[in-house]
């Protein structure tokens, strides 16, 4: 039973450190970010664009997993910015296709570099095999908790 408990308790824990971890990581970023005249919400959807190429902002919400309403602002920003530009969308004629200038695309490719250039330092003391755990237990929480709440509604 004490098994039971404390396995309960430490997925408990895990799943509120999520919020100070998500804090941390955007303090980081905004770090990161310092001098770019980019927000957090501007570099991501750079990297959805960087990442995923061309996309409607319907498209780019859906991967974010965030309402399609805040994601449409996000965006504004970015086209206000010049670092992403519209093209008409054959598909459908009020959502048009967003897709990173030049400048936007290697804007993008030097703060994932340097993004990554610091993951190297905060992973230094653990091993490719803790963070592919990790990485697998919080995909399966996450999954597993979207499911729960999907049968809920």
């Amino acid at each position: 039973m004490y098994i039971v408990i404390m396995k309960q308790k430490h997925l408990h824990q895990l799943i509120w450190m999520s919020r100070p971890l998500m804090q941390a990581a955007e303090a980081c970023v905004e770090a990161g970010l310092v001098g770019t005249n980019l927000t957090v919400r501007m570099r991501a959807v750079l990297e959805m664009l960087d990442k995923y190429g061309e996309q409607t902002v319907p498209e780019i919400a859906a991967r974010l997993e965030i309402k399609r309403q805040y994601v449409q602002i996000m965006c504004n920003e970015t086209l206000a910015s010049g670092l992403v530009e519209q093209r008409p969308n054959p598909r459908h004629k009020r959502s048009p296709i967003l897709a990173l200038t030049d400048h936007g695309r290697t804007l993008i490719e030097e703060i994932i570099s340097n993004e990554l250039k610091l993951m190297e330092r905060v992973g230094s003391s653990l091993s490719s095999e803790e963070i592919s755990t990790a990485l697998e237990v919080v995909l399966a929480v996450a999954d597993r908790l979207k499911t729960q709440a999907g049968e809920s509604e």
